[in-house]
């Protein structure tokens, strides 16, 4: 069993990747961003195939890089398509053949305005209660980056004085930047505003709510989300084993945004959160495996029971 994590930049040739997967094109080839979430994901799939005999690889790409790898054959599988966000990137290539939508993998995935839950929990609930604040929030909102589907949704806004915003800015910077300004106003118990999401460690760590959009801004029904895993279409068509298993590889956002608290947050090693996500969850892993085998022809559970009393 082959188990190995090939990291390439984000700008890295197709012309690399095409050799690196042709190196061995029975191997599943994994794209991962770098992303905590989808990477811990990733890792469990990894954990749970290998035992079954298939020949794995994560290769840490970015995310145009791994749409285009998936289109030109190179990249096998992607666990983190997340709708509707990434929908101009996915919707030709699902159109053309070249990507195929499996499963929604995370249930509950949402992103849209929060605020602090005593803010909540003091009359500001809806995208409506903000401008009536305006002072209290200095008439900000704090985001996670310029470019990002969340920034150009909140610029959209400002322009078009959606729900009062025209006066507003954005404060764009990181998500360690976002996050941090969250943190530190919540210690002082003051107002802010940012653009929140799960799953996520931020729904574990801060006390805090999501408001209501009634014009649903960052998409239907206040901003849910889908967090799909996307196969590449003749691979989909030649595996219908794996087919059977990531149809079944699924996630609440509670646990998801455990994984990325564990690895992302804790910095604990990747193997060991994905083991204990195995160990701790055996009667899911079970389901999982339904109709699942292995390369071999063999039950998948049995095998996969019988290496984790090892």
């Amino acid at each position: 069993m082959t188990h190995t994590l090939t990291k390439l930049v984000t700008g890295i040739s197709l012309a690399t990747l095409a050799a690196t997967a042709q190196a061995d094109d029975k191997t599943l080839d994994f794209g991962v961003p770098a992303w905590p979430g989808i990477t811990v994901k990733t890792e469990i799939a990894e954990q749970l195939l290998g035992p079954l005999g298939y020949d794995t690889q994560a290769n840490e790409l970015g995310l145009q890089v791994i749409y285009q790898g998936m289109e030109s054959g190179d990249i096998d599988v992607f666990l983190g398509g997340w709708m509707p966000a990434q929908r101009d990137m996915f919707t030709p290539r699902e159109e053309s053949g070249s990507i195929v939508s499996v499963a929604n993998n995370v249930d509950g995935a949402q992103m849209t305005l929060a605020v602090p839950e005593y803010l909540y929990e003091d009359g500001i609930q809806s995208f409506a209660d903000l401008d009536d604040n305006r002072e209290r929030f200095n008439g900000k909102i704090h985001g996670f980056g310029a470019g990002s589907a969340a920034s150009e949704i909140l610029e959209a806004a400002i322009d078009d004085d959606t729900w009062g915003l025209g006066d507003w800015s954005l404060v764009d910077t990181s998500e360690v930047g976002m996050l941090s300004a969250a943190r530190d106003a919540i210690s002082r118990e003051e107002a802010i505003v940012w653009v929140g999401w799960t799953p996520h460690w931020m729904n574990l760590e801060l006390p805090m709510r999501y408001l209501e959009d009634p014009k649903d801004l960052f998409g239907e029904n206040n901003g849910e989300s889908e967090v799909l895993t996307l196969v590449r279409g003749d691979y989909a068509e030649s595996n219908p084993n794996l087919l059977a298993f990531f149809e079944n590889f699924t996630f609440s956002a509670e646990e998801q945004s455990w994984m990325i608290q564990e690895y992302g947050q804790q910095e604990r090693d990747l193997s060991e959160v994905a083991s204990q996500w195995i160990a701790d969850n055996t009667e899911r892993v079970e389901a999982m495996l339904t109709d699942v085998t292995s390369t071999d022809g063999e039950p998948a559970w049995p095998i996969i029971e019988a290496s984790l009393a090892q």
